[in-house]
């Protein structure tokens, strides 16, 4: 194609629509006119969402790319604008999220000079963007979009800032079309490395690969499923990295750590071989570091060096592109079988069921997170998003959503972000085509419910789901069990009216007490197409449990009230 001369506002867009971008979230203001206006103009082929709030608009971005697995586009002015950015900047990096965010500043020549609005959001990002850029001049801007992408999905995802002056907005220079930039080729674990890692898998007894979001990045769930059925070995994973093997899986034993199903935690513990695989043997999966299954061995699969040896050290570390690991091993392991280790987690699966059975309460129609679930579990589509906030009900989602197919949660793991689920949502939502549930408790709602503007705006069919217990439910359980019971400033005693609320931004809501009510309202809700708001009444007292006491280990685990009350 001919080269043509245009602005640097021109070529933000013509760039974003080159690489491949379809919907961008943002929100206008005086530094990023130039690049609205363009915006406008190029309305038939690149899509804005307007949210009522920049952190709204990053954790939207943020969403989307987790539901979609390309790169989130977000775009905001200087000063406020950049800085709203920022918690939703550090949410997706924390938890490896390909996002790209666009920010506009005074001209090169303010610079400096504390001009309305001016921030050095370059250097307020740094710690927390995978790479940022202040363009100063206008040849290098297509270009720098461009890298931005392509470090954005490369290797370990993550977010990347770009700055932008009005004046080189405002520039003109000759612009090419070049196609959607190529991922960086990624370093490769050498044969030694995967020959000793095979050596250990090949002389395990009892092994447990151990997922978390890095698998569902590098897109290898089946082969996971593959080795373990090769090696007679079971799965656990991370919170991130839930939805990556569908729940039904028998090998399956779910999420492992703090707030871990009992099985997977358990057979963490009991075996002799861990395969940790896109993880990071983070506080809330390990507990007390210095007991964590000292007597296995330890295999270590990533693409970011940085995360070998960190937290856990490993026997054999492979440090890579973990498709091409994972190949190498499951065509050089032996296939083998394991009858005692099949033993062993059979009997922790059914300790786990009778665990499940007593957290529950016998009152059939009482409203509970596991009977909320069950409904949820029942009426939800397979490709259904479920994102959440954080908290307790954060946890609940974990342990009790039935998850059918990857990248179907939506939720912020490693800054656990409340007001995170609201935008996130929306974003996933808009990214798939495909509705959303938000899981969130009062607490976490109140924080960004400003975009139920957003949702309702755009006919959003995001079902939310506010498990209303009138307290900061995390929070408060650690002060029930650790501190005790000093409730301090976690009992809210607000007086929000969550339904004349919803009315007031445009959307049906209903308040609900028993299992009945809210098995009528979901349904109502998921049929509806549209947004629509469940204030679910739940008990302040209910736990999130099984749970790892702070500075415990798998040893001290936690799978009943009196014995939570016990450890005060």
């Amino acid at each position: 194609m001919e080269k043509q001369k245009i602005t640097g506002s021109q070529i933000v867009i013509e760039t974003l629509i080159e690489q491949g971008v379809t919907d961008v979230f943002g929100y206008p203001g005086g530094q990023v006119l130039n690049i609205y206006d363009e915006l406008y103009k190029a309305k038939e082929r690149i899509n804005h969402i307007l949210t009522a709030h920049e952190q709204g608009a990053s954790h939207a971005a943020d969403g989307y790319a987790r539901a979609t697995g390309k790169v989130g586009v977000v775009i905001a002015t200087s000063g406020p604008g950049a800085t709203n950015l920022v918690t939703g900047i550090a949410t997706a990096m924390l938890d490896s999220v390909p996002m790209v965010a666009i920010i506009g500043n005074v001209p090169t020549s303010s610079i400096g000079k504390d001009s309305f609005q001016e921030i050095n959001i370059t250097g307020v990002t740094l710690p927390i963007t995978k790479h940022n850029y202040f363009v100063t001049k206008i040849e290098e801007l297509a270009d720098t979009i461009r890298e931005a992408f392509q470090i954005a999905k490369s290797g370990r995802p993550g977010p990347v800032l770009i700055d932008i002056p009005k004046d080189v907005q405002t520039a003109k220079y000759d612009f090419e079309y070049k196609g959607v930039v190529p991922f960086y080729e990624q370093k490769k674990a050498g044969i030694k490395d995967i020959t000793k890692a095979v050596e250990l898998i090949n002389n395990a007894n009892k092994p447990y690969i151990y997922i978390g979001g890095g698998a569902i990045s590098a897109d290898i769930c089946n082969d996971v499923k593959k080795l373990a059925e090769k090696i007679d070995g079971y799965i656990g994973c991370t919170f991130m990295g839930l939805s990556a093997i569908e729940n039904s899986y028998d090998r399956f034993l779910g999420m492992q750590g703090m707030h871990g199903h009992y099985a997977s935690s358990m057979a963490n513990k009991e075996a002799d071989l861990i395969i940790g695989i896109g993880m990071r043997f983070s506080d809330r999966a390990t507990g007390n570091v210095s007991k964590y299954c000292k007597n296995a061995k330890i295999i270590h699969l990533d693409i970011d060096l940085s995360e070998i040896n960190k937290n856990i050290k490993s026997d054999v570390g492979l440090i890579g592109d973990i498709k091409y690991s994972l190949s190498e091993i499951l065509k050089m392991c032996k296939e083998r079988k394991n009858p005692e280790w099949a033993k062993i987690v059979s009997g922790l699966k059914e300790k786990g069921r009778l665990i499940n059975e007593k957290i529950e309460s016998e009152n059939k129609n009482l409203l509970t997170p596991k009977k909320m679930f069950d409904i949820i579990n029942s009426v939800k589509n397979d490709d259904t998003l479920i994102a959440t906030d954080v908290g307790q009900h954060q946890m609940w989602a974990a342990q009790w959503t039935d998850f059918k197919k990857s990248r179907t949660l939506i939720s912020s793991g490693g800054l656990g972000t409340m007001g995170f689920g609201l935008g996130a949502a929306i974003g996933a939502s808009i990214g798939t085509k495909k509705q959303s549930v938000l899981i969130t408790g009062d607490g976490s709602f109140g924080m960004n419910l400003n975009e139920l503007a957003t949702a309702v705006t755009y006919n959003i069919p995001v079902v939310i789901v506010i498990m209303n217990n009138g307290v900061l439910g995390m929070v408060r359980q650690w002060q029930t069990l650790f501190f005790g019971k000093r409730y301090s400033n976690t009992v809210l005693e607000r007086k929000t009216d969550f339904i004349k609320l919803a009315d007031a931004f445009g959307l049906k809501g209903k308040r609900v007490f028993d299992v009945k009510d809210f098995q009528e309202a979901f349904k109502e809700a998921v049929n509806s197409n549209a947004p629509y708001l469940i204030d679910a009444v739940i008990d302040k007292d209910e736990f999130v449990l099984p749970m790892l006491p702070p500075g415990g280990s798998i040893e001290d685990i936690i799978t009943t009230v009196e014995k939570a009350e016990g450890n005060n």
